[in-house]
């Protein structure tokens, strides 16, 4: 371990910690909501890859409907269709609940990740934290991005970063690829704080 990644790790560490205190009004009245709007489960768990290839669950407050993955990947083709064309995203995702979408313009749904970070799976700031399947489908579908591949499982993924920053869901993949790589390439402690604290006026951009 290098002296940045030491000291990453104790900026991991100290904003996490901060940011948990800070939001805990959130700890308590999002779950409230989240029963009051859809019921249980509060939490939502998905498995993504993180640093060297290594799965890992990453944690969001559930601002879809229960069994959406399911929904999508076994009973909504045309949902599934959708989906893949627009790089694994959907404008007006039917699934996404009242409550949802406002947890998602503001990205308090991503909160519970601070717990990834404090486990040491994520990192403040880094590249997306990818699905698996959508990495690979996704370099099928754009070659030019498999060099990127594995400068972007090199480092761990991020709650924010450079994409996040600069366009969030408007970014296609292969430009979202290639400004995770080069952020994975760089690795600067700067630039991990100016992206931190870029991060809030990203966090109010879609409301």
């Amino acid at each position: 371990m290098d002296t940045y990644d030491i000291l990453k790790r104790a900026l991991d560490i100290a904003v996490a910690l901060v940011l948990t205190v800070v939001f805990m009004p959130f700890w308590v009245l999002v779950p409230i909501l989240i029963y009051l709007d859809s019921g249980t489960p509060l939490l939502f768990g998905h498995t993504r890859v993180g640093k060297d290839g290594k799965d890992f669950k990453l944690y969001k407050f559930r601002s879809m409907i229960q069994d959406a993955d399911i929904i999508l990947h076994r009973q909504d083709k045309a949902l599934l269709e959708k989906f893949k064309k627009n790089d694994w995203k959907i404008k007006n995702d039917p699934r996404i609940t009242r409550l949802g979408k406002v947890l998602r313009s503001l990205t308090i749904d991503e909160f519970p990740q601070l717990y990834n970070v404090l486990k040491g799976e994520m990192s403040m700031v880094g590249p997306r934290a990818y699905v698996r399947k959508e990495l690979l489908e996704q370099s099928m579908r754009y070659p030019e991005t498999k060099p990127y591949i594995p400068l972007i499982l090199s480092v761990k993924p991020g709650i924010t970063g450079p994409w996040q920053t600069g366009g969030r869901n408007e970014v296609p993949f292969r430009v979202r690829a290639k400004m995770d790589a080069e952020y994975a390439q760089k690795r600067s402690l700067l630039n991990d704080l100016l992206i931190l604290l870029k991060t809030p006026q990203a966090m109010l951009s879609k409301w």
